[in-house]
């Protein structure tokens, strides 16, 4: 236990910096960008002149200089306060927890379910490398792979949704139910099949096409081949020592997928017609909304360095030698 608090004070501390780059240099990108929220406001009301652009700036600290609205940004950060959203007049913040759960559920979800199938999966194939299983098993993972998100995301939802009529188009439960309790939240699930089975069996291809290779690397190891000189089961040898051993990759390729699932989740929020975080942030890019988008930028990096710190607890847990090392360092 004090391995662990060690490697997250560690962690914790290193995650600082690196967020306060993600911070600084995601605020200078937007601020080249020509146009800004009020722009975008107008033209969707049909334009005004310039002193009504002037008005709006003015009450929104637009046009003040860059330095100083950094500074100010940064100040408000500190306060845990993501500033104010021109295109939808709600603060950053309220829109984020609005949005957030749901995506949080559907990217946990769909990466609970892509580890498990995928692991599972990856054990099937490497427990005998070469044999037609593996061979039937890494070419589906492979053609998973190569398949682009939208377009399964598209197909599943012809098939499954419109042709059969099983599942729900779209949205993430049915507007205006009243359902509520385990109704309800039968009715989440039955909205989020499709993107969660889209979302999952993408990466579940990935994650078995890992497990399967490290299984087949392990087997060549010395322990293993002592394990079978005295005389274990396959099966035995297989669970307690080839797959173990096999599952660290698995963790670590965990951790740095956590960032592109987030990402492909905006595709699939979009297709699926889910108000989510990703959704949220194709809107702020359509109004220009320079906060709400750096505000949801600065949030995923504060997701993405979350998950990986799990991951590193996970990583220290299944190997000692990783708090050792560090404590050696």
């Amino acid at each position: 236990m004090n391995r662990a608090l060690r490697l997250i004070a560690r962690r914790a501390l290193a995650s600082i910096p690196v967020l306060l780059i993600v911070v600084v240099l995601t605020f200078l990108l937007l601020e080249t960008a020509a146009g800004d929220a009020v722009d975008a406001y107008l033209l969707s009301i049909g334009g005004g002149d310039a002193s009504v652009a002037q008005s709006l700036r003015a009450a929104y600290g637009l046009d003040q200089s860059m330095p100083a609205r950094l500074w100010l940004y940064l100040s408000s950060l500190a306060r845990l306060d993501l500033g104010w959203s021109v295109a939808f007049d709600r603060p950053v913040r309220d829109l984020i927890v609005e949005r957030l759960p749901n995506t949080l559920l559907l990217m946990g979800s769909a990466t609970a379910l892509s580890f498990g199938l995928g692991s599972a999966l990856g054990i099937l194939a490497g427990a005998r490398p070469g044999s037609f299983r593996d061979r039937a098993l890494s070419t589906v993972s492979l053609v998973l792979y190569a398949i682009p998100s939208f377009w399964l995301g598209l197909v599943l939802s012809i098939v499954f949704a419109v042709q059969l009529r099983w599942l729900p188009t779209s949205g993430i439960e049915t507007i205006a139910s009243g359902r509520t309790g385990l109704a309800r939240a039968v009715d989440i699930a039955v909205h989020l099949a499709l993107p969660v089975g889209t979302l999952a069996l993408i990466y579940m291809a990935l994650f078995l096409r890992v497990m399967r290779a490290g299984m087949a690397e392990v087997w060549g190891m010395d322990f293993v081949l002592f394990a079978r000189s005295k005389g274990l089961s396959r099966m035995r040898i297989v669970l307690r020592h080839v797959a173990r051993n096999a599952l660290l990759p698995l963790v670590t390729m965990l951790g740095l997928q956590a960032a592109a699932m987030l990402g492909g989740s905006v595709v699939i929020e979009s297709i699926f017609a889910i108000p989510g975080f990703g959704r949220l942030a194709q809107e702020a890019v359509s109004g220009r909304d320079t906060a709400l988008l750096t505000g949801i930028i600065v949030t995923s990096a504060v997701l993405v360095i979350a998950v990986n710190l799990l991951v590193d607890i996970v990583y220290a847990l299944l190997d000692p030698r990783v708090g050792a090392t560090e404590r050696g360092a």
